[in-house]
Order: structure tokens, then C-alpha cells, then sequence
């Protein structure tokens, strides 16, 4: 099976046998016919994958690569808060009616910062340290800006992005790898998307810094499922397994900002058949 399989299936398993139940308190999402969307949680859920090792795209059921891809791209490399700029329809709930999410997610990487060697933003201060400062310990990513919170639609999940690099013995290349930090996610419907499309992240941005793609640590404080979502769990979790995909990128993009979905290349992925018209809380 997929390793990831085996840590989805062990941390639904985990978050079903001993986490907390959320109702009755007072949460603020709500199903779509206005009732409270509570929850069973778990609080610090940790998850390693080893991207040299395989891609971690679970098999239970399919996720959709090239839509994560071209969401990552729509926060890091296009960094936008237009959903007319992203090629699917995940933010429309969230969206006013210019397509605006307000001043969240894109929009925080590409605020430029001045620093002493000139003024860049979030995003490119990493790909400038990465290639002249490769072992500072200070190459990292916030997005949780406290005061714009209340100017975006929502507040961002997955927050902050943390890039270390080793030299590993034996080895002519440096290896990158990377913490994602992320106050909530909903284990159903977001928990590999998310996965898989900060590994490609990790992947491209390696690529381009001529490094090693090395382990992504998922750092998880409310890792939760819906109420509505706990048959579907049980049922996705009981279904069979395959072999993780193998996931690549055209090894001729040496630009981060000239990625395209086009350039991911994905080979050999079985999976489970698809879960339709999954109830998503807001």
C-alpha cells in the first residue's frame, strides 16, 4: 500500500477510537441547511512523509493532483486572492462578488517586506535564501497576519511553511525539507489535498534550488472529522490499497514562476473510486 494510506487510515482510526467530540459547544461552522457542524477531534496530530521515498497521494480514493497543484500555484507562484485566477471552484463559498477572498492567503506572500537586500516577499526572500543562505535556519513563511484577519473571507488553515536543509553523507547535492504548520484541517475533505500539494511545493521549490526533495512534516493542531463525514470515513478506510503513484515534474523547469500544471506527471496512480458530493461545513 501507499505509506500514506497507512497514515491516513491509522490517523482517521486514531481521531474515531480517541478524540473529542465538539458537540454541543459552540463551533462556528455550519452544514449547508444552517444547522452546527460539530466535530470529532484530535489536538496535535503530526505526520512525516519521505517524498524520496514515494509520493504521498493515498489510493483510498483518488486525489485530484493537477487541481492541488494548480491551487499551490494560485497561492505561491501567482500569489492571488482571485478565484478567477484558479482553474476550480473550491473558494467560490468564500468568494465576494469581484472573486476577491480579501487579504488571505496569495495576497500575504505577495506583500513585499524591505530587508537588507532589497525589498522582496515571502516567497521570494525563500528562493533568495535557499540559494545563497541554504543553511539558515530563519528560511520560513507566515501567512496568519493578525492585523488583515479581518479582512479575509477566511482565516488561513494551513499558515506557515518552514524550509531546512541538510547535507547528507555521500551525497553531491543538498536536500531540502519542510514543516507545514496548520491550525485546522478537515481530515476528509482537505487532509491529503493538503498533503499532496505542499509536497509538490516542496518538489518544485527543491527543483529550482538544485536540491534533494527530502520530508515534509505536517504539523496539525485541530485535526478533526465532521459528523457527516464519520460514515464516509469508516467506509473509505476499509477499502483496499495500492502501490503510491509515481509523481514527477518535468525536470527542464529550472524557474519557479514558470511551473504550469502541465509540468506534473503522473504514472501508475490506482485508486478507490471517487466519494461524491462530500457535505462541506462553512
Amino acid at each position: 500500500m501507499s505509506y500514506a494510506d497507512q497514515i491516513f487510515i491509522d490517523m482517521c482510526q486514531d481521531i474515531l477510537d480517541n478524540g473529542v467530540s465538539t458537540e454541543g459547544e459552540k463551533v462556528r461552522p455550519k452544514w449547508e441547511d444552517g444547522t452546527s457542524a460539530y466535530t470529532i477531534k484530535r489536538f496535535g496530530v503530526v505526520n512525516r512523509y519521505d517524498l524520496s521515498k514515494e509520493f504521498p497521494a493515498v489510493t483510498l480514493r483518488r486525489t485530484a493532483l493537477k487541481s492541488a497543484m494548480d491551487e499551490i500555484l494560485w497561492i505561491w507562484q501567482k500569489k492571488s486572492n482571485n478565484i478567477r485566477d484558479l482553474n476550480s471552484h473550491i473558494w467560490d463559498e468564500w468568494a465576494d462578488e469581484n472573486g476577491s477572498i480579501g487579504k488571505a492567503y496569495g495576497y500575504q506572500l505577495g506583500v513585499k517586506h524591505l530587508y537588507k537586500e532589497g525589498m522582496m516577499d515571502q516567497v521570494d526572500r525563500v528562493l533568495f535564501d535557499l540559494k545563497n543562505n541554504p543553511y539558515s535556519r530563519r528560511i520560513m513563511t507566515n501567512i496568519y497576519v493578525h492585523q488583515d484577519l479581518h479582512e479575509m473571507a477566511l482565516y488561513p488553515c494551513a499558515y506557515s511553511m518552514t524550509f531546512n536543509v541538510t547535507k547528507e553523507k555521500d551525497s553531491d547535492k543538498l536536500t531540502l525539507h519542510a514543516v507545514l504548520n496548520q491550525r485546522s484541517n478537515d481530515v476528509l475533505a482537505a487532509n491529503n489535498w493538503n498533503v499532496c500539494q505542499y509536497s509538490l511545493l516542496l518538489m518544485m521549490i527543491a527543483q529550482v534550488s538544485d536540491m534533494k526533495v527530502g520530508e515534509l512534516l505536517h504539523v496539525i493542531a485541530d485535526a478533526h472529522i465532521y459528523d457527516r463525514h464519520i460514515p464516509i470515513i469508516r467506509e473509505m478506510i476499509a477499502r483496499p490499497v495500492y502501490d503510491a503513484p509515481t509523481v514527477k515534474l518535468n525536470p527542464d523547469v529550472k524557474d519557479f514562476y514558470a511551473f504550469t500544471t502541465d509540468d506534473l506527471i503522473v504514472e501508475n496512480y490506482t485508486t478507490g473510486p471517487q466519494i461524491k458530493n462530500i457535505p462541506i461545513a462553512i
